[in-house]
């Protein structure tokens, strides 16, 4: 008796590609119960991100070919989104939804014998791509001494061997003849190429990435809650930030990120702001002075930070204030990065920021007169 066989089902293409995407996505949830499971393990639920968002990515991560060619639709000059998805790091732990941090901002108005007032130095958003990978402050003379870029903005001339003379002799971009130079290192759009991929201080150091160039530049030197300021030193040097904290340790780590819109509330790590508000970063600077140094050999001990509630400790006399705030407008998502060093990993707490004061001497004693008198100049 002849043996009767069932016809075998061939799966069709849809089916195949139907049965793939269920394997993505049952691959996505667990992925995504792992995370967090292991972030509530650990407390940190403000930076924990929705199952559907890591579900999501991990979905466009896998029609991303491998090891198959590429893939036509990305190699065409305006490719998709996915072609293009960010890789290594910083990590999904190095952002936080700005809506989920709590308020945690207070600001403390002078008292009667305080500064209240503020200079705001003006010199652009650095429109003129003033930009490399030096840092005359802490290694001077040495080319690519950052192994990060830098954004600048004020002095012309700074770079890795500027020189008390060579600023005071540079043309700026401040007005009122501020020759001072204010410097930082840039924001990046991650899972782009920048024209500096193949360039030290770019991507020979690992920093990937068109610089995104701020939206505004704000620099605002303030009073003392206690106190009158003393006239800034001539050529002072100054420093916010450790580019190293990652491995330093948070002790001089100054990083402060928000929102516009949300700007009581700051944090360490790369925020997420909601449609239509910037992404803000907050660089306030030492203002305890020695009295008599312009720099030291670690670059902090002749400027410390006042104490929490404003005061200068004993042997040390206030001096303005610093604030820098740069405000960014960014692709949506975690799209964007700082430079660092190699081994930083884009940390967003090694935020940092350099100045030195080139403020010619009238301008200095108009922006003292300024803050003790309590103006806004």
């Amino acid at each position: 008796m002849a043996r009767t066989h069932s016809p075998r089902h061939r799966m069709e293409p849809r089916e195949r590609r139907l049965l793939a995407a269920v394997i993505v996505l049952i691959a996505a949830t667990v992925l995504a119960t792992i995370s967090q499971v292991s972030q509530a393990a650990t407390g940190d639920g403000a930076g924990a991100t929705p199952a559907a968002e890591v579900s999501a990515e991990l979905a466009a991560a896998a029609r991303i070919p491998n090891d198959q060619g590429p893939d036509a639709e990305c190699t065409k000059p305006r490719s998709p989104a996915r072609c293009h998805a960010p890789t290594g790091p910083p990590v999904v732990g190095d952002f936080v939804d700005i809506r989920s941090v709590a308020p945690n901002v207070r600001e403390r108005r002078a008292t009667a014998e305080g500064s209240a007032g503020t200079f705001t130095s003006l010199c652009g958003r650095n429109l003129n791509d003033h930009r490399n990978p030096d840092n005359f402050i802490v290694a001077p003379g040495v080319f690519n001494g950052a192994h990060h870029t830098h954004d600048y903005v004020g002095n012309l001339s700074a770079d890795g061997n500027s020189t008390n003379e060579s600023l005071e002799a540079a043309g700026t971009t401040c007005r009122r003849d501020d020759r001072s130079t204010y410097y930082w290192p840039v924001l990046r759009q991650r899972g782009t190429v920048g024209e500096d991929a193949t360039a030290d201080g770019g991507g020979n150091d690992g920093n990937i990435g068109r610089i995104l160039r701020p939206a505004s530049v704000r620099l605002e030197f303030r009073g003392n809650r206690f106190a009158k300021v003393e006239q800034m030193p001539r050529f002072l040097r100054l420093i916010t930030g450790d580019a190293k904290a990652v491995t330093n340790g948070p002790t001089n780590a100054k990083a402060q990120w928000t929102c516009t819109g949300f700007t009581n509330r700051r944090t360490t790590k790369y925020p997420l702001c909601p449609r239509g508000s910037q992404v803000q970063r907050v660089l306030d600077f030492p203002s305890c002075w020695d009295g008599v140094n312009t720099d030291s050999a670690n670059h902090r001990a002749h400027v410390i930070f006042p104490a929490g509630d404003g005061r200068c400790p004993e042997g040390t006399k206030p001096i303005a204030q610093l604030r820098m705030t740069l405000t960014y407008s960014v692709p949506r998502g975690r799209s964007f990065a700082l430079d660092t060093f190699p081994e930083q990993n884009h940390n967003p707490l090694t935020d940092h920021a350099d100045f030195a004061n080139v403020m010619p001497a009238n301008l200095i004693t108009f922006a003292t007169d300024c803050i003790n008198r309590g103006r806004r100049c």
